[in-house]
């Protein structure tokens, strides 16, 4: 216990982070440590002694002592932490931990430090901590986040996988957190900010930057922090002026006006207005506020965009003190490395310190002394190879290793692989991990696998349901509940009963971005507020997105599926006609409901892992392919009841030619065995060489289609194959200069792999072994405007 907080106090100030005084060598400290550590009560004695002894003026480093107690207790803040699956969030404020409002997340402050918590949804669980830092935060705050990290990581059986994160260096896995963006705010606790949702608002100005890893920094409130092909947001309060330089692209207007509306409806509820400006056309109120537009810059390239050759070199280290000296060897200078390098009784240290990072992996048998020494080493590396002080380093126990890490090892495998480097995730069929089997009548006494399938209740409670229709809420007809139109926007409000109280979900269900008008989507937000005002502000409000439905809505509609059909409207007088031809896809979720979704009637839509329904004047088919679920069969003989007519079931490989004939005739279509079993983790990059070196641009987290950028070129990677997407405005350079990226990307690879297969791929003209890889793809996306 002695060493352990000794030990752990002298390094966690490390580098980019240090304290004024290392917390084990201040005077005042050192002092209570000799003669308090052997001690069992740390809590009790250390914190009185120390107060007693310093009174009002205790030394900013025996402060940070004095508050956490440096006991083997965890902060009270953090007793129930990962318990719940999701994203958990404190500020440090004044040596304490603050929870931070769900409605804030993803806004920080320059001037402080925060810890957050993600708990994977999987079996098992897993969990990652990262503490953050603003370029402005006290040494003493970041301090003072270390210790609660390790005290978290105490909690948690020391099974987590530990980040810390620097403002402008942030780790892929922690932008995955917020695919609307980072927002970077001036001030901190200590200038008096405080964590609420106001109801005055401070007016700001935010320069949005980033095509796949969003940020926004707050500037002065002045055209010097302007130039003219970036992307800026002016916050009036009851007004967003969202104003785009001429030489701005579509693709980054529409990131902003995504991190706008998320803005708005977080932490305004809906009700502020959203005003596009374009450059030169500015309205009375920002020529008031800015004073006359003067000529503007081009925008400052990006300084830290790194040649991918260079940061994905990497060199690895054994920490061990079998000698009886701690000491760090070298065991390969240069990757790729090999899996049997590691040990389980021992640690290790990857330095890929060009990219700005430093892992540490522990293994499951190394002794507690190596365990702690780690990151001090780590550390060390920073300082002594002059690695910037914002370089982040990564703790990562033995199994819990990220794509990051494993991609600098050539042929790393996972337990019971054959091949890799592999990374096993779930839709709604694939993943050979244990998974929480559903159990709708075990859900008030299972809250785990309650938490695992994301179910309040097993849908069974009171339904309503409208339709955004002129700014006002219109209620569906109940006969048709489950069944949403591509066209409108729609309300849904579940009431349910839970120990004796009634409780209250809002889901706000929308196609965002692609053929809900941008008037529906404004006035939704503010019928959800107003819904929710209406019953006392208690209710939990969702938004939802087409393709992206949780399965609790789902199961809503008492045992009928959820039916998308494509396009069209619902409302009265304005019903679309349903095509001549019309095919629908039919997938099974893990509390076994379904979705069935209208798409484009050609071949290329079917996919040998699902179930599909094709309706035609004459007849309907039912088209049944061989990695289906079988379970699948009873959403079809639903969907097919509804549509009318004679049905014939088909087996994939034994279709009559006139159901090819329906679909325009017989196509390639997804048929990969990769779907169907575990799979490899794909990658989705962005990739520009127009500085005469490859940059590559990771989009964090899970990737949609809404990702793929018309004006870019984009690398798809599934390892055994790698995709070249060319977007049709992406410049002729990197057009004619594309063979070249991808054989560039490969050769960067950390691994080392060599040979893979490389396909250039149009966009618009994309084959289905591509489109296989996106949920819910459509091939009609790009002919709708993209601009706000």
């Amino acid at each position: 216990m002695k060493g352990d907080i000794i030990q752990r106090l002298s390094t966690f100030g490390g580098a980019g982070m240090r304290l004024k005084t290392p917390l084990c060598q201040t005077t005042e400290v050192s002092a209570v440590l000799k003669t308090e550590l052997s001690s069992d009560s740390l809590c009790g004695n250390l914190e009185e002694q120390l107060c007693s002894r310093k009174k009002n003026s205790l030394h900013p480093a025996t402060a940070v002592i004095s508050h956490l107690a440096l006991s083997k207790m965890v902060h009270k803040e953090l007793l129930d932490a990962g318990k719940k699956p999701g994203l958990e969030i404190w500020r440090v404020e004044k040596m304490e931990l603050a929870p931070v409002p769900k409605e804030l997340y993803g806004k920080f402050f320059t001037g402080d430090s925060y810890l957050l918590l993600h708990t994977s949804k999987s079996t098992p669980t897993f969990h990652s901590i990262h503490i953050w830092h603003g370029q402005e935060a006290s040494p003493d705050e970041r301090g003072c986040a270390a210790i609660f990290m390790v005290q978290l990581d105490d909690h948690l059986g020391q099974s987590p996988t530990q980040y810390s994160e620097f403002q402008g260096n942030e780790s892929s896995t922690f932008q995955s957190y917020f695919k609307k963006g980072i927002r970077y705010m001036k001030g901190g606790i200590a200038s008096g900010f405080k964590q609420v949702v106001q109801n005055s608002i401070r007016p700001t100005v935010l320069h949005v930057k980033g095509r796949r890893n969003i940020t926004a920094m707050e500037v002065d409130m002045n055209w010097s922090s302007f130039n003219n092909g970036d992307c800026f947001i002016i916050d009036l309060g009851k007004v967003f002026y969202l104003w785009v330089g001429k030489n701005a692209n579509r693709f980054e207007r529409l990131k902003t006006t995504g991190l706008a509306i998320e803005i708005r409806d977080s932490e305004r509820q809906g009700q502020a207005a959203l005003e596009h400006v374009e450059e030169g056309s500015e309205p009375e109120e920002i020529i008031k506020l800015l004073g006359p537009k003067p000529d503007l810059p081009d925008p400052v390239q990006d300084d830290d965009a790194a040649d991918l050759k260079n940061t994905k070199k990497a060199s690895l280290y054994r920490i061990s003190d079998a000698t009886g000296t701690m000491k760090k060897t070298l065991i390969a200078e240069i990757n790729p490395f090999k899996q049997d390098m590691l040990h389980q009784d021992e640690i290790f240290l990857l330095d890929n310190g060009v990219d700005r990072r430093v892992f540490i992996w522990k293994g499951k048998m190394a002794n507690k002394e190596e365990r702690k020494a780690a990151k001090e080493i780590a550390n060390k590396v920073i300082s002594d190879e002059g690695y910037p002080s914002n370089t982040q380093v990564i703790v990562l126990p033995d199994g819990a290793e990220t794509m990051a890490f494993k991609q600098f090892f050539s042929n790393w495998l996972d337990k019971d692989e054959t091949t890799g480097p592999c990374q096993a995730f779930i839709n709604s069929k694939i993943a050979k991990v244990a998974q929480i089997p559903f159990d709708a009548t075990a859900l008030y006494n299972n809250s785990a696998m309650a938490a695992f399938h994301g179910m309040v209740d097993d849908g069974s409670g009171k339904v309503q349901i409208w339709r955004v229709e002129g700014g006002d809420k219109v209620p569906v007809d109940p006969s048709t509940y489950g069944q949403f139109f591509g066209g409108d926007c729609y309300l849904v409000l579940y009431s349910y009963n839970t120990g004796g109280r009634e409780k209250h979900i809002i889901y706000t269900w929308s196609v965002q971005g692609l053929k809900c008008s941008k008037d529906e989507l404004g006035a939704s937000a503010f019928l959800t507020v107003n819904l929710d005002d209406s019953m006392g502000g208690v209710a939990t409000q969702v938004r939802v997105t087409q393709g992206q439905e949780p399965a609790h809505l789902m199961s809503l509609f008492k045992g009928k599926p959820l039916i998308i059909h494509a396009g069209g409207t619902s409302r009265k007088h304005g019903e679309s006609q349903p095509a001549n031809k019309r095919l629908f896809h039919i997938r099974h979720t893990s509390t076994a409901a379904h979705r069935i979704v209208e798409v484009e009637p050609v071949a290329p839509s079917l996919n040998t892992n699902d179930i599909f329904v094709l309706k035609t004047q004459a007849f309907v088919y039912v088209w049944c392919g061989k990695g289906a679920n079988p379970q699948e069969m009873d959403a079809a003989k639903y969907i097919s009841d509804l549509l009318g007519g004679t049905v014939t079931e088909v087996e994939e490989t034994k279709e009559p030619e006139m159901f090819w004939s329906a679909l325009g005739g017989k196509k390639d279509y997804q048929t990969s065995p990769l779907l169907q079993m575990t799979i490899k983790q794909p990658r989705l990059f962005g990739c520009s060489n127009k500085t005469g070196s490859l940059i590559a641009d990771e989009v964090p987290g899970e990737f949609t289609q809404m990702d793929l950028a018309p004006d870019d070129v984009m690398i798809l990677d599934i390892w055994e194959q790698i995709f070249v997407w060319i977007g049709k405005e992406a410049n002729e350079t990197e057009k004619t200069g594309s063979p070249k990226i991808a054989q560039d990307y490969i050769n960067s690879d950390p691994s080392g792999r060599h040979g893979i297969p490389i396909s250039l791929v149009k966009q618009g003209m994309e084959p289905p072994t591509f489109t296989g890889w996106f949920l819910a793809w459509d091939p009609k996306m790009w002919d709708k405007s993209t601009t706000p």
